[in-house]
């Protein structure tokens, strides 16, 4: 299967699609009940990656802790205000094995869904969480020393960060999974990077799971970098991605390695092996609505950005449709989507969903679909199946002020999507709350006499422009607050 320049990722949300399944089925549903159709979909729709969150097996004393934490007790009513207990199977992050959970079919199941996706030309993404493991896992009773251990006085200091853990032999004084800026997770361990055993022990786990997909999506990458380490723990810990991944690539070449990862780290990632980094600096500035700090973010060498992944939501962040007004959503969705790099979108986003469920939760909302936003999605998954936008070059484009004195200018962000004998596409979108003019340059040296057609691919208008005019003086635009276009430029006949 080869992969695109500029691919796109589908992310579900595993336990609660099965959950909605059991309902329609009439059983308990698991990875084989998942519809033929349903990955034929997502084929259509242009994706190459689907990444299947939290199939991984997990224990009940993490499902306790989700079950009786009161902060995350309250967040889960006002997800489902008619919340069953049976609707907390406890967080996907808190792993007791890197087996397939028993409840969604196990391990065949899953290598049967594999087969079925790599028919369609679909490559399958799983989670890896290097920093901690759930309460329970069988590694607590077996290598205790890969965990981080506490003292009486840190317990003192911080009761919040450290727990006692019963074992066969003597009970532990363990750390709860964290990282350097909150209290810990108390339905996790933390992994001790500083051995190299627990280094060698994780490596062995990835080495499994790239027997079982294509690629795994790595949460809070950055927490075993060396630095980040010692700040969290006191503890200076060795490098652990450049090894990783190079070990699990000796024997699957073609592995691909995702970061969520914060804090200005993503080249640091990028340069110990991640083939994708998550751009939460990109999000961040498109809700904060100014469009200059987006421009400016995108100034980074194309080494950089080719390997971000973009996204609008995902299973930690708020709905885009609640978080983005109309408008402004599909506005933040074209810079977002239409800029170099991985396409990551997250199941419910094309429908307009407004609820974020906790990867704590099995169960979701029942929320109507919005039309209008699933409209737009249906268009921009069309342009998005563009070879000039999965193969091409992307450029930033200079918008220059309308007349002496228009500030307005500065209101628009735009691109220029370019393959030979493809369609070229010029991507502009006014992200302001004005009216703004501007006239945009082309980077296209054979416009010169000749005349040509601009079709909007997100409105169906089009327009005929005078080549020389377009080489000489640029595009004018003038365009409604937030307004987006895409505009698939072409030769008239």
């Amino acid at each position: 299967m080869p992969a695109p320049r500029y691919p796109s990722l589908y992310q579900v949300n595993t336990r609660v699609w099965l959950t909605e399944l059991s309902r329609i089925l009439g059983k308990t549903a698991t990875l084989d009940d998942i519809p033929d159709q349903e990955l034929d979909r997502f084929a259509q729709q242009g994706f190459d990656w689907i990444w299947f969150l939290s199939v991984w097996q997990t224990g009940p004393e993490a499902q306790q802790v989700s079950r009786t934490n009161p902060d995350w007790r309250k967040e889960f009513q006002e997800t489902l205000p008619d919340l069953r207990e049976e609707d907390i199977p406890g967080s996907g992050f808190a792993i007791t094995g890197y087996t397939v959970h028993s409840k969604l079919g196990g391990d065949a199941a899953l290598a049967r869904l594999r087969a079925r996706l790599r028919k369609r030309g679909l490559r399958l993404m799983l989670d890896f969480v290097p920093n901690h493991m759930g309460l329970g896992h069988p590694w607590v009773q077996t290598h205790p020393e890969y965990f981080v251990r506490g003292s009486e006085l840190d317990r003192v200091r911080a009761p919040q960060n450290y727990t006692w853990v019963k074992r066969k032999g003597e009970d532990l004084l363990l750390a709860y999974g964290r990282d350097p800026y909150f209290s810990g997770w108390p339905d996790t361990l933390q992994l001790n990077y500083a051995n190299p055993a627990t280094q060698e022990a994780m490596i062995g786990e990835l080495e499994r799971i790239a027997g079982q997909c294509e690629g795994v999506r790595c949460d809070m990458a950055m927490l075993v970098l060396p630095d980040v380490f010692e700040r969290t723990w006191g503890q200076r810990a060795p490098l652990f991605w450049p090894v990783a991944t190079q070990r699990v690539r000796e024997k699957v070449p073609t592995f691909c390695f995702m970061a969520e990862v914060y804090w200005d780290l993503e080249w640091t990632l990028q340069q110990q092996g991640f083939n994708y980094t998550y751009d939460k600096r990109l999000y961040d500035r498109l809700r904060e609505r100014h469009v200059r700090p987006v421009r400016e973010h995108f100034w980074a060498a194309m080494d950089y950005q080719n390997r971000m992944a973009r996204f609008l939501e995902n299973h930690d962040e708020p709905r885009a449709a609640a978080t983005f007004p109309a408008g402004i959503h599909e506005a933040a969705a074209v810079i977002t989507f239409l800029s170099p790099g991985l396409r990551f979108f997250h199941q419910g986003q094309f429908e307009g969903k407004t609820k974020r469920i906790s990867p704590h939760l099995g169960r979701g909302p029942d929320e109507p679909v919005n039309p209008e936003v699933q409209k737009f999605y249906e268009r921009l998954l069309r342009i998005l199946r563009h070879k000039a936008v999965r193969e091409g070059e992307w450029r930033l484009l200079e918008c220059r002020p309308a007349w002496e004195g228009n500030w307005t200018a500065d209101c628009y962000l735009a691109f220029a999507w370019d393959l030979p004998g493809e369609d070229r596409l010029l991507v502009a979108v006014n992200y302001a709350g004005n009216q703004s003019q501007c006239y945009l340059h082309l980077p296209f040296g054979d416009l010169e006499n000749k005349q040509w057609q601009l079709t909007d691919l997100l409105s169906e208008e089009t327009y005929e422009r005078d080549g020389t005019e377009l080489q000489n003086r640029g595009l004018f635009l003038d365009m409604a607050p937030w307004q987006a276009s895409a505009f698939k430029v072409g030769q008239k006949n």
